[in-house]
């Protein structure tokens, strides 16, 4: 089995900055795409960005040149760092992988737990 942890959420003011880390951990062969998705209350879970295994990445158009995706194969960590935080980027935060691991060599979408930002003055 596989676990991905989020951590580095928190309340912040319009125009901060923040940045997320998720460490994923367990019986990992490998680690495919990776992206960071938000639920904002009363609202449905949308994706905020992902990166491939060969870096490409991808963004919703509300946070491109604000949010920058990044990884680091060797920590198996996905980051995303926040800048020119708006209210609207209110939500609960949760990362993801496509995770193949050595128990039984299956591969399937892993999440984390989720991670609370909030952007209010």
């Amino acid at each position: 089995q596989a676990q991905l942890v989020e951590s580095g959420g928190g309340l912040v003011q319009p125009g901060g900055s923040l940045r997320l880390s998720c460490a994923a951990s367990g019986s990992i062969f490998t680690i495919g795409t990776m992206g960071w998705y938000r639920q904002a209350p009363g609202k449905q879970r949308e994706l905020v960005a992902d990166i491939t295994n060969g870096g490409n990445t991808n963004y919703a158009d509300s946070v491109k040149g604000r949010f920058t995706i990044s990884r680091d194969k060797a920590k198996m960590t996905v980051y995303l760092q926040m800048n020119s935080l708006k209210p609207e980027d209110t939500a609960v935060y949760y990362c993801n992988g496509m995770i193949t691991t050595t128990t039984n060599w299956a591969t399937r979408t892993y999440w984390g737990q989720g991670t609370q930002v909030t952007v209010s003055s």
